[in-house]
Formats: C-alpha cells, structure tokens, sequence
C-alpha cells in the first residue's frame, strides 16, 4: 500500500475538507491511500491574489515539512504550493506524461491569477513548447463545489481550446469532479490521472 499526504492549498471548513476527502477516497485506485489536511487559518481562503499564491505556498510547505512515513507528498492543487525537493506535485506528474504521449496540452481555470500561476508552472516543467494556453472561466470561489456549474463553463471553453489545437485539456482545480465529454480534446482530471500515475510507480 503506497500512502500519499496531501495538504489543501487555502483554508477550508470541515464540510468541504470531508467533501474533498470522500472524493480522494472516490478516485483512488487499489494501492494508494490519500490522507489529506487543511492548510489551516495561515494559509489564505482563496487564490485570488499574488500573495494569496505565496501564503499558500508557505502553509503548505510547513504542513509537509512534519510529514513523516509517506510514500508521496502531493498537495491538493494543481498549482503545486509548496511541494519538497525532489518530489512532484500532481500537475508535474500530469502535464509530463501527457506531453510524452504526445498532446498538445491546454486548461481551463476559475481565474486569472491561476492561469498565470499555472502557465509559469508547466513552463517551468519545461513543457512550454506544447502548451497551447489557458482559458479563464471567471467563476467564484462556490463554484468549485458546483461540478454542474463548473462543468457548463468549462465546456463553451473546451470549444475554443480545440480550435487552438489542444488535444488535451487540464482542469485547472483539482476539487472539481469534471464531465468526460463526447469528442474534442481529451479533459484531464489531474487528481484522477495523478493518483493513476503514482499508483503505476508502486
């Protein structure tokens, strides 16, 4: 049994921690188990500003940092705040393999802060040449818990990020549970495809 620790990036109630847990519990396959913790009151209530990005980062960092007898350190985020020194957060993780079996690689977020994050993130990855951009959806925070919501947005922007020649598509938060839709570009859960990914390394 592979486990993983994974910390949220902004600070949540129990309702939406026991929210993302059960979907932790959903998604993992057999030989992981994901023991996942709030960020806790340092870390910000949403990402919605520069320093939001750096608070998170910070919180998470410090949660991982008395994580002890743990396979894999992964926050609960696609930005990846925080993630140790040679370990990868689950956007690396994803965005490489996808690049490898040859996407060209687009996603979608709720804002625009995160697309900017995100986009700095795959670059960094060194996975640049094949990312094709990000569509920003302007949603609230409450959105995230509202996969009808999330999913009516993201779908308009699945069309014009295929035009652009994205054969696969991130969903920029990992807290939503995303549609699988009939053609266009393939859309990433990168929680889903990240727990996959590890449990093969096992």
């Amino acid at each position: 049994m592979r486990r993983i620790f994974s910390v949220t990036p902004i600070h949540v109630d129990q309702e939406e921690l026991d929210r993302r847990r059960r979907r932790y519990d959903e998604l993992a396959p057999a030989g992981i188990t994901v023991e996942l913790v709030d960020a806790g009151p340092s870390a910000p209530t949403q990402l919605a500003s520069a320093d939001d990005l750096r608070a998170s980062e910070k919180a998470v960092a410090a949660a991982f940092a008395t994580a002890e007898g743990y396979d894999f350190r992964m926050p609960d985020c696609v930005l990846d705040p925080g993630v140790p020194a040679g370990d990868r957060g689950m956007l690396q993780v994803v965005v490489e393999r996808l690049v490898a079996d040859g996407h060209r690689v687009a996603a979608v977020t709720r804002n625009q802060v995160i697309a900017d994050e995100l986009t700095r993130k795959v670059r960094e990855y060194g996975c640049g040449d094949a990312f094709l951009g990000v569509a920003v959806l302007d949603l609230e925070l409450s959105a995230v818990a509202d996969g009808a919501r999330w999913n009516a947005a993201m779908r308009s922007a699945l069309e014009d990020l295929s035009a652009r020649g994205a054969t696969a598509v991130i969903n920029g938060c990992s807290a939503v549970d995303v549609e699988h839709t009939e053609g266009g570009p393939l859309v990433v859960d990168p929680v889903a495809d990240a727990l996959r990914l590890l449990a093969g390394q096992a």
